[in-house]
């Protein structure tokens, strides 16, 4: 008996034992995991359940020189619920309420909403679906409904914020203004993305069912700092005139694309770029930036550079006589024809110039050059012809200019045929950037197309005039190039646009384009120039390609109007009284023009006329004319008026146009 009792109390000893045993190990285990390994843990529970997600910053603006917004980061707003976390009392008491203000708000029916508020917390929905891309002002109206008033945590709201890039615009120079996202960068959204992007902050998520995430708390970890603001050297009054002007060129010769820049001739500052392409439905977009990238034959507006380099040498004068013999002349097999048949005959070097002259100007530079081509390269690429300007925009198109050391590229018909712009390539940036040189008696600027960097209204950087070469060639030589830029307007092959008002100069161009690849012939049609002639301000470049034959390809038909349009207005609009004198009787003219002109409008209608599709300008230019107080939304040309065409004008003081 006492050895079972024995027995019995030796096994109670050895469980007792192991269980002691199994209890310290136990308490040691939680002690390890509390204290020694407790953190690790903790932080991989953290790290399943919570996480934190960055929140993009706001990009910065994009303005134009004069304050109008190019480009904004516009806010967009998710909102789901988690119907799950509202208190039973404040659910059943305010969801019909809730459902009330969803149906005002998205038109579907109450009971719609009651049944789905009701369904979703049947099945624990702790994610449920509101809406998607709300705008700022709706966020707030819906933030103040019924139950989700009450925030996160009583009410349920889950907001997700983000960001979307908005143009408010339009497409008004698209191309340029470019983008930064995950289609690549490009313009000047992609060359100033270090200023624009700002600095991201940061926002605690907690993971609830099916793999989702919503916000902790309505605070975020670390704010998110605004980009700073890009403002352009782009005028949206000039940038308006120029695309419209293009637009109407293109339409009317139904042409493939073209482009438009005008430049401010002191500074550089480029104050438009339109790029314009035909769609298959013949509408006309923003496909490409045509004026950065694309270098093409320029054809005759490269006689300048020909004519500067022969001047500046001094183996020619405007006065030499040039025998353009019956308007054909061969080199090697290969003819160089004039446009006017017959020829010109015997004709000074400046008539070769103001008539386009294509023999004259090959005579002109082989004979001078044939012994020694490499001087007449040399003195090209020493003003910088043939070299990229160094634009602050990505994809400047490569110029080419064939040279003598490359004799792969050189040959007998190199140095006749680029005298009058053919084997030679430039974008119509580098072009307006030569001529614009010479209307700045020399002085070659940078293309400049942003002002200033902001912060608000503080200035964080500015941007100054770069020069590229102080002086491209003798005051001598830049005078005689002005009379002679100034002469083919007025009696040269651009006469179909010159006016007595105010003076312009420039060059017509015309070019045959894809010439190898055999087919049919197709053009490139251009004008370069600037006004007013007597004291440059702007400069400004026309490059149409393929307009429809039939209807006309000559450079002086195609582009030179759109030329004239854009001066015109500009000059009309931005009148520089206070900088040329000898403008006072132009102006004097101008405006009894004007005066007169709104005379009549005013007499000839006595109801409201039809102004859809007029553009913008010149539909307000028009109603204000008959004593209508305009206000309009949008930029391009009018899709919407508010008083029907035909109605009296007495019955209204005030009309609203939309412009698209």
């Amino acid at each position: 008996m006492a050895v079972t009792k024995q027995n019995i109390l030796n096994r109670f000893y050895m469980v007792s034992g192991m269980m002691l045993v199994f209890v310290f190990a136990i308490v040691f285990k939680l002690t390890q995991i509390q204290w020694l390994e407790g953190t690790k843990y903790r932080e991989e529970a953290f790290e399943n359940t919570i996480k934190q997600f960055d929140i993009p910053a706001n990009r910065g603006n994009v303005y134009t020189a004069d304050g109008s917004l190019l480009a904004t980061s516009v806010p967009k707003y998710d909102i789901r619920m988690d119907v799950v976390t509202v208190p039973n009392k404040i659910f059943n008491r305010d969801v019909s309420k809730l459902a009330l203000a969803m149906s005002d708000m998205f038109g579907k029916p109450r009971q719609y909403y009651v049944d789905y508020f009701k369904n979703a917390r049947h099945q624990n929905n702790k994610y449920l679906f509101i809406a998607r891309d709300l705008s700022y002002s709706e966020y707030e109206q819906i933030k103040q409904f019924p139950i989700l008033k009450l925030g996160a945590y009583k009410g349920g709201l889950i907001v997700n914020q983000r960001t979307v890039r908005g143009h408010p615009l339009g497409k008004i120079a698209v191309r340029t203004i470019g983008y930064d996202d995950d289609h690549g960068t490009a313009g000047l959204e992609g060359s100033f993305s270090n200023y624009l992007i700002g600095k991201q902050g940061t926002h605690l998520k907690q993971k609830i069912a099916k793999g989702q995430w919503k916000p902790l708390n309505d605070e975020n970890q670390i704010d998110p700092e605004d980009g700073l603001d890009v403002i352009t050297t782009l005028d949206l009054n000039i940038q308006d005139i120029a695309h419209h002007a293009l637009l109407e060129q293109l339409e009317l010769f139904e042409a493939e694309h073209g482009s438009v820049v005008v430049m401010e001739v002191k500074t550089g500052q480029v104050k438009a770029i339109s790029n314009l392409a035909r769609t298959s439905k013949g509408t006309y977009f923003e496909k490409r930036n045509y004026a950065v990238y694309e270098s093409h034959e320029p054809g005759s507006t490269f006689k300048l550079m020909g004519m500067l380099v022969a001047l500046e040498d001094k183996v020619i004068d405007t006065s030499t006589i040039i025998d353009t013999e019956k308007g054909v002349i061969s080199f090697y097999g290969e003819k160089i024809r004039d446009s006017h048949k017959g020829g010109y005959g015997k004709i000074s070097a400046s008539r070769v110039f103001e008539l386009s002259s294509n023999v004259g100007m090959a005579k002109i530079v082989n004979e001078n050059y044939k012994n020694n081509p490499q001087k007449f390269v040399d003195r090209l690429e020493a003003m910088n012809v043939g070299k990229k300007v160094g634009l602050p925009i990505k994809g400047e198109g490569a110029p080419k200019i064939p040279n003598p050391k490359n004799t792969k590229e050189w040959n007998g018909l190199s140095l006749p045929w680029m005298a009058w712009g053919y084997g030679v390539k430039l974008t119509p940036v580098q072009t307006l950037t030569f001529y614009n040189a010479v209307a700045n008696d020399g002085k070659m600027v940078k293309p400049q197309f942003v002002k200033e960097i902001r912060k608000q209204d503080k200035v964080i950087q500015e941007f100054e005039s770069k020069v590229i070469i102080d002086k491209i060639c003798s005051q001598t030589t830049i005078n005689k190039l002005k009379v002679l830029m100034e002469n083919v307007v007025k009696r040269g092959t651009a006469s179909n646009i010159y006016t007595p008002y105010f003076a312009m100069a420039g060059k017509t161009g015309t070019c045959q384009t894809d010439y190898w690849k055999g087919g049919e012939t197709e053009y490139v049609s251009s004008f370069v120039g600037y006004f007013p002639a007597d004291n440059p301000k702007y400069s400004c470049i026309v490059v149409i390609h393929k307009p429809n034959k039939k209807l006309g390809y000559y450079g002086a038909d195609v582009a030179a109007p759109a030329f004239k349009k854009i001066a015109q207005k500009i000059y009309t609009d931005t009148p520089i009284r206070n900088e040329l004198k000898v403008f006072a009787n132009a102006d004097e003219i101008l405006e009894k023009q004007l005066t007169n002109s709104s005379k009549k409008v005013a007499a000839n209608y006595e109801s409201i006329p039809n102004v859809k599709k007029m553009t913008g300008m010149d539909a307000i230019a028009l109603l204000e004319n008959l004593g209508l107080d305009v206000t309009f939304e949008g930029s391009g040309r009018v899709a919407f008026q508010s008083i029907k065409p035909g109605e009296s004008l007495k019955k209204y003081k005030s009309i609203y146009l939309k412009l698209l």
